[in-house]
């Protein structure tokens, strides 16, 4: 065997084991028996996943109830406001075109606490108060780039001779667009929402920045970092990995099963 044969799968290994050391002290510790602190190991124990919102009067279920709601509306309204401005950039030919996509660009290759500062200084001129409609404003405005980079895509790679074919089958340009169109928009529109969820579920930098007195789950895990974070985040985090986790493998599931009667209705 050569170098390269035993030295990439000992690469990935290791690879793998460092990405997943988080995660496996984050599970493990979600059954610690602590205190005020997590930090050390001082027995097996339920409670904390049977109790999770007793933890301070029940603020890091509050937290993860703001991620989860900011993250809703702003998935909602930046695939929407995405998906349009997607289609728009592919199929049709206006002036500023070429501008306005490298306009989206900017977000994402702006560092977040230049973003975030920006978006706070302008609220504050406004005179708007930093509450939870200023993290779904900033949210939405830094996930709209990346539903449009992912929707555009998708756009890109359709067929024009499906949309042709269902105006030669007297098609309304709705009908054509509901039926066939977003039809196969679907799967780039839902990894764009995904992407957006999980961007605003995850930011903090931003969120810090424009949220006032509004704590999202990121937030708390930061303010709580210096006292010591709470069993019950642990065990939050965990079973959000966990319903990823299945989320993903149903999905993968299903495509197989797909795929698998698909090509059983060929032969």
């Amino acid at each position: 065997m050569g170098l390269g044969d035993w030295l990439l799968p000992v690469y990935v290994t290791l690879a793998f084991i460092f990405l997943l050391i988080p995660i496996a002290y984050t599970f493990v510790f979600s059954f610690n028996d602590s205190l005020k602190s997590n930090i050390a190991w001082r027995g097996f124990t339920f409670d904390k996943w049977l109790n999770v919102c007793n933890v301070e009067g029940g603020a890091v279920c509050e937290a993860f109830g703001n991620s989860i709601i900011i993250g809703l509306v702003s998935t909602v309204v930046a695939t929407t406001l995405g998906t349009m401005i997607a289609i728009a950039l592919v199929r049709y030919r206006f002036r500023a075109r070429s501008s306005i996509s490298l306009l989206l660009f900017l977000p994402m290759a702006t560092p977040e606490v230049v973003l975030g500062a920006g978006l706070a200084a302008q609220f504050l001129a406004v005179g708007v108060p930093k509450d939870m409609l200023t993290i779904i404003l900033a949210h939405t405005m830094f996930c709209i780039s990346f539903v449009v980079v992912t929707v555009k895509a998708r756009v890109a790679s359709l067929d024009p001779a499906l949309e042709e074919a269902g105006r030669d089958l007297y098609g309304s340009p709705r009908e054509v667009f509901w039926r066939i169109t977003f039809p196969l928009l679907t799967p780039g529109i839902m990894a764009a929402a995904l992407l957006s969820f999980a961007l605003s579920f995850d930011d903090f930098i931003i969120t810090n920045f424009n949220s006032g007195s509004v704590t999202t789950f990121p937030k708390y895990i930061y303010i709580s970092a210096s006292r010591g974070i709470p069993a019950e985040a642990n065990v939050i985090a965990s079973a959000v990995f966990i319903v990823a986790l299945a989320i993903v493998v149903i999905a993968q599931v299903s495509r197989a099963a797909r795929a698998k009667r698909l090509a059983a209705e060929m032969t």
